[in-house]
C-alpha cells in the first residue's frame, strides 16, 4: 500500500488543486468457493462523481476484461487484470516534462486515462486547456475541463 500511496500523492502534486479530483485504487478482497482472488479497481472521481471506473468500464457481462488496445485479448477479469498497467501510465505521466504533456502519445494508454490526467493537470493552461477540449471526446477528460473553465 505505501508504493500506491506514493505515486498517489505525487499524482496530487501535479493535479490542479483548485479541483475536488481524487484518485483512487484498492483490492478487495474476494472468498468463495472456487477460491480466494483480490478485486483490484481504480476510479477517479469529480466532485464526488465516479467518472473512470476499472473494470467496471471495462467488463463485460460475461466477465471478460477488453480494454482499448487494439490488440487485447480477451481476459477473465479478475484473475487477469490491467491494475499494473495503469500504475505504469500514471507513473509514466507523472516522469513526463511539462513542455511534453501536450504532444507526448502514451502508446500503453488503453483507457483513456491520459486525457483525463492532462485535464485536471495544473500545468496546462487556459489555452492549452482550451485546445484539449476541442480535440478530445473523452466524456470524463470533458467534464475535468469544465469544470477547470469554470473557475
Amino acid at each position: 500500500m505505501k508504493r500506491w500511496s506514493k505515486l498517489q500523492s505525487q499524482l496530487y502534486a501535479i493535479i490542479d488543486p483548485t479541483l475536488d479530483f481524487q484518485i483512487h485504487c484498492a483490492a478487495y478482497p474476494m472468498d468463495s468457493r472456487r477460491g480466494t482472488s483480490d478485486l483490484p479497481r481504480y476510479w477517479i472521481t469529480l466532485n464526488g462523481e465516479i467518472i473512470f471506473d476499472y473494470p467496471r468500464q471495462f467488463v463485460n457481462d460475461r466477465g471478460e476484461l477488453k480494454n482499448l488496445s487494439p490488440d487485447a485479448r480477451v481476459q477473465r477479469y479478475p484473475y487477469a487484470n490491467d491494475v499494473s498497467a495503469i500504475s505504469e501510465l500514471l507513473r509514466a505521466y507523472i516522469d513526463t516534462p511539462a513542455d511534453e504533456i501536450m504532444t507526448k502519445h502514451f502508446a500503453e494508454d488503453y483507457w483513456g486515462l491520459a486525457n483525463i490526467l492532462r485535464a485536471a493537470d495544473k500545468r496546462i493552461g487556459a489555452r492549452r486547456l482550451d485546445t484539449l477540449r476541442r480535440r478530445k471526446g473523452n466524456l470524463a477528460a470533458q467534464k475535468v475541463i469544465a469544470a477547470r473553465m469554470a473557475r
